[in-house]
């Protein structure tokens, strides 16, 4: 489980998290929705510790992330794959070096790493792209790309970033499905930022809505569409 308790985080004066808490439960996909600026993906980072609380605590399976030393947060990011917003992947290399990297860092035998890489690119319908670089591939295919790597991990989590950001309705739903995927056939929790609400009911078990840097309302997909929340209806409804 992953869970924040009063989490507050700031940067200069702007203050960015005020008062966070939320459980994040296994084996569902929890969905991140808000308005910009809200908050979404800076609470994503402190999950595997790229940003730090001001005050209050992250736990990842019990584990306060913020006191790992190093070796314990190098093992606890072997267990999250993060999916970043753009796909981040370099472009000096090819796909499979790209999905290799994490990999080699983790100490795999070659005969492991290739076995991963293969599978993860035909989990996400790339078998043929291995050798392939970013600039070659659209902006959904590196989206896809960005996913395998993540599976690559065999990871118990995965963190999404605004995965469909940029891209058409049609390879929206691709991206959708390949996560509805991804839990049922890997067994991974979820956790997703989106303003895209059809991506948010499709791959969502549950979903929080952040409003000021805190949860202002959480539950179900299908609670969410019944609410009669006035700050929720708005956004929902896309209204001034």
């Amino acid at each position: 489980m992953i869970r924040f308790t009063n989490v507050h985080k700031s940067f200069g004066a702007k203050k960015v998290l005020d008062g966070f808490s939320l459980e994040i439960p296994d084996g569902q996909t929890t969905v991140l929705m808000g308005y910009s600026g809200t908050g979404k993906s800076v609470a994503l980072k402190h999950i595997v510790g790229l940003l730090e609380p001001d005050l209050g605590t992250v736990e990842v399976d019990g584990k306060i992330v913020s006191e790992l030393d190093r070796d314990e947060l190098a093992e606890l990011r072997g267990r999250i794959g993060y999916v970043f917003q753009f796909a981040a992947l370099f472009d000096s290399m090819s796909v499979h070096d790209n999905l290799a990297l994490g990999l080699e860092r983790k100490g795999l035998d070659p005969a492991a790493i290739e076995r991963r890489v293969r599978h993860s690119l035909e989990v996400v319908g790339l078998p043929d792209a291995s050798e392939q670089f970013p600039a070659e591939l659209s902006g959904g295919m590196r989206k896809r790309v960005g996913i395998a790597r993540a599976v690559a991990l065999e990871p118990h989590y995965i963190l999404y970033d605004e995965p469909t950001t940029g891209l058409d309705p049609v390879t929206s739903a691709v991206i959708d499905q390949l996560m509805v995927r991804t839990k049922r056939d890997l067994g991974v929790t979820g956790v997703v930022v989106t303003h895209d609400m059809r991506s948010a009911f499709t791959v969502g078990d549950r979903v929080a809505m952040l409003f000021q840097g805190r949860v202002h309302w959480s539950g179900t997909v299908e609670e969410i569409k019944a609410t009669a929340d006035p700050l929720v209806r708005q956004f929902l409804e896309g209204r001034p």
